[in-house]
């Protein structure tokens, strides 16, 4: 049994205290192999192991030692004591010395009668509760901020890393060296890789390392050499190189290296020099800074003379310039106003499909110029702004070029009685312009100017549990002051349109308790009718702004609006009638099983399209090619498709929707759509999709537009992500246009994970609509993308966790 002192001592630091009580630096050393309970490694259990990435963890043990209840108290054990006359000590056998949360093991420890150093030897152990340091030798002056171990091992718990060095010495507050010194994140015994060099130093103060001669190898072979390298050891942002992106493709190599600039605890940059082997040298930059009361964000790119084409190797921007820039500032006035202010701006309209994109993709339609400030009352909400868009396409139309509103003022409010009255007030005044040749475009669209939108309503709800009924009338009030430029024109430059939508809205519900598998549900049947009456009023007069007739859908069945925006008033006189039937489980509430079906009756045609004409329907399709294929039928037809539609939580695991509009007259299907989901609390996820439309199913869209399709779409969506173990992922996506036989988008990959290093391959093959509406000028892009990681140290190639979500539905990715 040993023999234990207390001693309160003039200690100001311990070795484990100044080193490592917050480094996070993920490094391991080379040299002599420790074994791995030696490291305070503990393996999983055999039911723990299946849902790690690692085979264990590092847990410190407990302490030897009790706690004293002076944090500034020395406590000691050892086999024997040794004291000279001068009051110098020698501890022998199983030293053990504690202070507060730190903890020393040694077969020998020397302390002279200053008590000013400590001079230990032998299978020495120091643990604090977040790391741990064994070696043969240490020096540790208490009052200095100055230590030394030689042939060391060292663990940081949290961080699960573990490293070695051939001396580790403190060689100030907070600075410390390592000599010969190796690290890796790979579990004990495991050196899938590691970071070896000569010289590390770290600054706890600046939260930074360097290492001289540092190269990386991976089982046990160089691959990388640094002559000098910097590296963070903590949380905080820090100035640096960044880990690079590496990409191939059928357009070559791609090379992205990040620098990471950290200005202020507030601003920052990243600037990306990039590297495209056929079209040059690509720099990126972004700026964020953050206030107390706003922030933004300032990003761009630009290229000088691009050396390749795009849009199937035309070649058309070959020699240009090509840049993007995006600025966005957003703050608050106080607590009921905000404001926004962006600009963006493209060189043209390809350069994000080329440039910009996740795999070769690009979610970017638009690059919007917004200036905007709002007020957010208990009852007034007004909004001003200044707002445009430019449209990434190319080619670009003067006619697909949107409207700058300059400026748009917004004035809303709602009045609730207790009674179910309520009215609305909803006005807007909006000057729109934009920069286009007035004889190249149709005559309604030729106009810039002022509109002013007035809309009061009012309506009444009465609601009970078995039901509602609600009566509603709109007053739409709206007049002009255009200006048609050099066109020649007889339309007025004053028109005005005044017109009320009225409508009234009811439904019944009934309830039934139902007994199914067991388990007790609510079912309820709920029938619904829906009356809309909005006169013919002509609007050939009014210029086309910002309006586009929606296509059919549920909605539209109780909705008396047939067009978006404010120019256009569709004329309706139809009575929607349907049901719609839920089941509802009554321990938890879920809806397990919706489905609804209706339909719409017509009494008059509708003659109101974007023309406005009130007299006259639309061309056939035989006489006008121009005109949409289903406009002629759709305004002329006596009633709507049936419209059918199906949300089914079959169980926890698999689930079902689905929507069919079928024309019981023609006894054809307009629109249909079938998706099958399957989550396993594992991970793993299977999507099944088909869709079937028309041609021409939406009235908005005419053949000459870029969206026209001039066949019916059919298309099969298949996508999955498997997890095949606990570190390995299979994804794949296949998207099928059965129509033209072709595959629009091939993906398959695999990512591996472990808590050493992590690796993602994956191969893309997909069809670049060259912003047309014919397939005759598509063609196929593909590429392979690898990213690797190693975890600790960074990684290199291209991240594509947010294009598997948007790909994938329900797909969430282990994070590399």
């Amino acid at each position: 049994m040993g023999k234990r002192f207390s001693r309160t001592l003039p200690v100001a630091h311990t070795l484990m205290g100044s080193l490592l009580a917050s480094a996070s630096f993920t490094a391991v050393a080379q040299g002599q192999t420790m074994s791995a309970e030696a490291l305070d490694w503990q393996p999983w259990g055999e039911e723990e192991a299946a849902n790690q990435l690692c085979r264990g963890r590092y847990v410190m043990p407990n302490y030897r030692l009790p706690a004293e209840d002076n944090p500034e108290t020395l406590s000691l054990e050892a086999s024997d004591v040794d004291y000279a006359a001068d009051g110098e000590a020698l501890l022998r056998g199983d030293v053990v010395l504690r202070r507060g949360n730190e903890e020393v093991q040694a077969e020998r420890v020397f302390l002279p009668a200053d008590r000013q150093q400590v001079d230990a030897e032998g299978n020495i152990a120091i643990r604090d509760g977040r790391a741990l340091v064994r070696g043969e030798q240490a020096m540790l002056r208490l009052n200095e901020d100055r230590a030394t171990l030689g042939n060391s091992h060292y663990v940081l718990y949290e961080q699960h890393l573990r490293g070695q060095a051939s001396q580790l010495e403190q060689t100030g507050e907070n600075e410390y060296r390592l000599q010969d010194a190796s690290f890796t994140t790979c579990d004990p015994g495991a050196n899938s890789w590691q970071l070896v060099s000569s010289d590390i130093r770290l600054d706890q103060a600046s939260g930074f390392g360097t290492a001289r001669h540092a190269r990386l190898e991976v089982k046990d072979v160089p691959i990388f050499y640094w002559p000098w390298l910097r590296f963070p050891i903590d949380d905080r942002r820090h100035t640096g190189l960044l880990s690079p992106s590496i990409g191939f493709s059928t357009d070559g190599f791609d090379y992205a290296q990040p620098f990471y600039w950290n200005i202020a605890a507030n601003h920052d940059a990243t600037i990306t020099p990039r590297w495209i082997s056929d079209r040059g040298l690509l720099m990126n930059g972004e700026y964020r800074y953050l206030f107390e009361e706003s922030s933004g964000i300032v990003e761009g790119g630009y290229l000088n003379s691009d050396d390749g084409g795009s849009g199937g190797g035309e070649n058309r921007f070959e020699g240009d310039d090509r840049w993007y820039v995006d600025a966005r500032h957003a703050g608050r006035v106080n607590e009921r106003s905000n404001y926004r202010l962006r600009y963006g701006a493209a060189s043209d309209g390809r350069y994000f499909d080329d440039f910009g994109g996740e795999f070769g993709d690009s979610d970017r339609a638009s690059m919007e110029r917004l200036a905007q400030v709002d007020y957010r009352g208990q009852r007034w909400q007004l909004d001003a702004r200044a707002q445009g868009f430019q449209r990434l396409e190319d080619p670009l139309s003067d006619s697909d070029k949107p409207f700058y509103q300059l400026p748009s003022l917004s004035a809303n409010a709602n009045w609730q009685f207790d009674n179910g009255l309520y009215t609305q007030w909803r006005s807007n005044a909006t000057y729109f312009w934009r920069d286009v040749d007035e004889r190249r475009v149709p005559e309604r669209e030729a106009a810039t100017g002022s509109r002013l939108h007035l809309m009061p309503a009012v309506g009444w709800r009465f609601e009970r549990p078995w039901g509602y009924l609600e009566p509603r009338t709109e007053l739409w009030n709206t007049a002009y002051e255009l200006d048609y430029g050099e066109r020649d024109t007889q339309r007025s430059d004053s028109p005005s349109r005044s017109v009320a939508l009225a409508s009234i809205d009811s439904g019944l519900v009934f309830e039934r308790e139902l007994a199914l598998g067991g388990r007790d549900y609510r079912q309820t049947l709920e029938p619904r009718l829906n009356y809309a009456y909005v006169p013919r009023t002509d609007q050939s007069e009014l210029p086309d702004f910002d309006s586009r007739e929606r296509a059919f859908s549920w909605d539209q069945l109780w909705s008396a609006q047939r067009f978006s925006g404010t120019d256009r008033v569709g004329d309706l006189n139809r009575l929607s009638y349907g049901v719609q039937s839920r089941l509802l489980e009554d321990a938890s509430g879920q809806n397990r099983l919706s489905f609804g079906v209706g339909q719409s009756v017509y009494f008059d045609d509708r003659r109101i399209d974007s023309e406005g004409d009130a007299d006259t329907l639309p061309d056939r399709p035989e006489d006008n090619p121009s005109v949409n294929p289903e406009s002629r039928y759709q305004a002329t037809r006596d009633r709507s498709p049936l419209v059918s539609r199906l949300d089914w939580q079959i169980n926890d695991r698999w689930s079902s929707g689905a929507e069919w509009l079928y024309d019981d007259h023609r006894e054809r299907t307009e629109r249909s759509s079938v998706d099958v989901g399957y989550r396993h609390p594992e991970g793993h996820v299977v999507n099944l999709g088909y869709r079937w439309e028309i041609e021409g199913f939406d009235p908005s869209v005419l053949p000459g537009d870029d969206g026209f399709r001039d066949y019916s779409r059919e298309e099969w969506d298949l996508s999955f992500a498997w997890k095949a173990s606990t570190n390995i992922d299979l994804i794949g996506r296949y998207l099928h246009d059965q129509t033209n036989d072709r595959s629009l988008e091939q993906l398959a990959g695999v990512q591996w994970n472990n808590c050493c290093y992590g690796l993602q391959l994956v191969w893309r093959e997909w069809v670049d609509d060259n912003d047309t509406a014919r397939i005759n000028d598509d063609f196929n892009d593909r590429g392979l993308f690898l990213r690797f990681v190693f975890r600790g140290l960074g990684g290199v190639g291209q991240d594509a966790d947010s294009y598997f979500e948007q790909t994938i539905p329900g797909y969430r990715p282990t994070a590399l």
